[in-house]
């Protein structure tokens, strides 16, 4: 059995917690062991460039005190993922991209759920380094902060957010651009009628694979 170590790059509890809950599929589809916990130094969410850039120093500091085999960065803006893969030969995951591998195989075009304008520009530069921009449908904002999105049940305004997603934009894949949203997965799905896919469970699932292929480091 190995280990993975699940990092929630705020400071949030609640985020955390939340994670922890949807990740009970892949826990009872697995051996490994699944270990989920935030930052204290962090931010309580991070949804600026500024949050993002200063996350960083936690994530490799976390890794780099871990005897984890594997770490999965459970933040859709992925922070610190390339300067972690040179930092250990572990193999290291991050959500986004994980959820955006996901959604490749499950339809033609995917569209992000997210909590605002800043993610959305970020999710398209980061789309466009990963040479994967032209299988974005769109990417709409529920203008949330992270706290906010913590708070309560919002499952109307997902809804309608993805809704627009389908109906207008042409996705059919939804990604739920945000760790603290895979709540709200299964009943998206239910609704939509089409896959929708939590990046926390992507990146952990392949986190799983890439340990039960002995992969080595996700580097590229």
């Amino acid at each position: 059995m190995s280990d993975i170590l699940v990092i929630n790059p705020n400071s949030s509890v609640s985020v955390t917690r939340s994670m922890e809950q949807c990740l009970a599929p892949v826990r009872a589809a697995t051996h490994h062991h699944i270990h989920c916990t935030e930052l204290a130094k962090s931010p309580p969410g991070i949804e600026t460039d500024a949050h993002v850039a200063a996350v960083i120093p936690n994530v490799l500091e976390a890794i780099k005190a871990s005897t984890a085999d594997a770490f999965v960065l459970a933040c859709f803006s992925d922070p610190g993922l390339a300067l972690a893969r040179q930092q250990t030969d572990r193999p290291v995951l991050g959500i986004a991209e994980s959820a955006y591998l996901s959604a490749l195989g499950l339809g033609q075009r995917f569209g992000i759920v997210s909590l605002g304008q800043s993610s959305i520009d970020r999710h398209l530069r980061y789309l466009k380094s990963l040479k994967l921009d032209s299988r974005l449908a769109g990417d709409r904002s529920i203008d949330m902060t992270v706290v906010q999105l913590m708070a309560g049940s919002v499952v109307e305004t997902v809804s309608r957010c993805a809704r627009l997603l389908c109906d207008e934009d042409g996705a059919d894949v939804i990604v739920l651009g945000c760790a603290g949203l895979g709540g709200y997965r299964q009943a998206l799905q239910d609704n939509l009628g089409i896959p929708v896919v939590d990046p926390v469970q992507a990146g952990v699932a392949l986190a799983c694979t890439h340990l039960d292929l002995s992969y080595g480091n996700a580097a590229p």
